[in-house]
């Protein structure tokens, strides 16, 4: 296995890690919480965060369909912090088994998106999954402090 990849697994492990983290313990009322307009729920952030990490690595990185439906990411509630803390674990064994399959792929082979005018390639594809991931876990982080200083 190229050097690249269990470091790769070990940060976004450390990512999903600190997202659980996050979620754990709260009520499904802190959990469906939006601290205004144009921002999301933890819930939301853990069901997009899953998905398009889901998305990066299988469907773009590796080929496999993952037949997704970005909106309905957006409309999730009333999941409790076990059903999240489930999606994210896994995820995280999904995605072992899915960067164990790129052992061999060409990293600089280009992949079309959908929305975007230029390919990617596979590295980037990676690269973005974590990216994307890191994002949405400060966005997590911070919804859970204005919960938790709310009133």
């Amino acid at each position: 296995m190229p050097p690249i990849l269990p470091a790769y697994l070990d940060l976004l492990q450390e990512l999903i890690t600190a997202l659980d983290a996050a979620v754990a313990d709260l009520p499904i009322e802190a959990l469906d919480w939006v601290p205004g307009t144009e921002m999301n729920s933890l819930a939301v952030l853990v069901t997009h965060t899953c998905a398009s990490a889901r998305y990066w690595l299988g469907e773009v990185a590796g080929g496999i369909p993952m037949h997704r439906d970005r909106a309905a990411e957006f409309q999730v509630r009333g999941l409790d912090a076990g059903r999240l803390r489930g999606q994210l674990a896994d995820f995280l064994t999904w995605a072992h088994d899915a960067v164990a399959r790129l052992v061999d792929a060409d990293w600089g082979a280009p992949r079309q998106v959908g929305y975007r005018e230029q390919p990617v390639t596979v590295g980037w594809a990676l690269l973005h999954a974590l990216e994307h991931s890191a994002l949405h876990l400060g966005h997590a982080q911070l919804t859970r402090q204005l919960w938790e200083q709310r009133a």
